[in-house]
């Protein structure tokens, strides 16, 4: 097949003494108050419903893992609630996480509840895939549209030591069952791990390209349990370029400047591919993203060592102002960039599966 086409990489950032240079948003929300001292307009809330998983994989949490008691969570109602408030200040679009959101129960309820927030016009949700296959059409009778499944093999026995568990057929049957009730797009989320993705990267694409769904491939992150090996890291441009070769000649496809995934159109019209690459060309200039955990906690950042209390205001009898000025003020707070490129960077101390993904 073909190769690559050439492409410029986006600015890389750098986080030098003079953020000028590196942060030029190009997102703008008139009148919205989530802006951080860097001129970044955050519109962008993941909001994680549990902490639980059906996985263990590898690169996200620990095989021995102790969750959050049920009563620590967030109910419905008060994600509504912080989704109303964020929306608000100028919040509009909301993805649903975990660990494994599918594992909460009667998900599609919080779905219905966030659908009818005033001013969210985009609903997507994270997923394994495993428990898919049985509540595709109820959440797309509840209002969600968007689907991100995560899927690092196809290889039955990679999928089992990446995840040290058994299900890759359901995570296909869960595919299958969400293209039929009719999500679109439906994303792929691969995480590019050396010594695995050079065995999937080509497989996953022509999977993805057969059944049109979007392949999207994440540079290994310092986010796991386990100490971070950079020498693990598949760089996007290797990816783009197995991708090229083996598959189809790919074009940048252009869009939203503040996405984190860089997107490339396979030539021929066939389908799309996109590159998180948070190691290799960091896209902190142009993050446009806050988080809320599962356990009421604002972060302004995946990699941030600090959280806001969300969940004592909640259970306090604070008003929405209170809860507004909170997320204005994490977001107030936001660093330059996640700095897991500089010599001094700390992990955090909350895995993935615990912030949500």
């Amino acid at each position: 097949m073909g190769k690559t086409t050439a492409v410029s990489a986006r600015h890389p950032l750098r986080l030098a003494s003079d953020p000028a240079s590196v942060f030029r948003p190009e997102v703008r929300a008139p009148g919205s108050a989530l802006v951080d001292t860097f001129g970044r307009v955050h519109t962008n809330l993941r909001v994680s419903v549990t902490d639980r998983c059906n996985l263990r994989c590898t690169y996200c949490m620990p095989e021995d893992v102790a969750f959050l008691p049920r009563a620590e969570l967030l109910t419905f109602e008060e994600i509504a609630r912080v989704v109303r408030v964020a929306a608000g200040l100028g919040v509009d679009k909301v993805r649903l996480t975990g660990g494994e959101p599918l594992v909460r129960r009667e998900l599609h309820t919080l779905v219905r509840m966030i659908a009818a927030v005033p001013g969210i016009t985009d609903l997507g949700l994270t997923t394994n895939g495993l428990l898919l296959a049985g509540r595709a059409d109820a959440l797309f009778a509840a209002g969600l549209r968007r689907l991100n499944v995560s899927l690092d093999t196809l290889d039955p026995g990679r999928f089992r030591e990446l995840t040290r568990r058994d299900g890759l057929p359901a995570v296909l049957a869960g595919l299958a069952a969400a293209k039929r009730a009719g999500f679109g797009p439906i994303k792929v989320n691969a995480v590019a791990v050396r010594g695995f993705a050079e065995h999937d990267i080509v497989p996953l694409a022509r999977y993805c390209r057969e059944h049109g769904f979007e392949l999207r491939f994440i540079e290994y992150m310092p986010i796991g349990a386990d100490p971070w090996e950079r020498d693990k890291v598949v760089p996007a441009d290797e990816i783009l370029d197995r991708i090229g070769r083996a598959v189809g000649d790919l074009v940048p496809a252009g869009g939203d400047a503040a996405s984190p995934s860089a997107d490339y159109d396979y030539a021929d019209g066939g389908g799309r591919v996109g590159v998180i690459a948070s190691v290799t060309r960091p896209f902190c200039g142009a993050c446009n993203r806050l988080r809320l955990t599962a356990d009421g906690k604002v972060r302004n950042c995946l990699f941030a060592l600090d959280e806001a209390d969300a969940r004592a205001l909640l259970r306090s009898g604070a008003a929405d102002a209170d809860l507004a000025a909170l997320i204005r003020e994490a977001v107030r707070a936001k660093w330059a960039g996640h700095g897991f490129n500089a010599a001094d960077f700390v992990k955090p101390d909350r895995t993935m599966h615990a912030i949500g993904g």
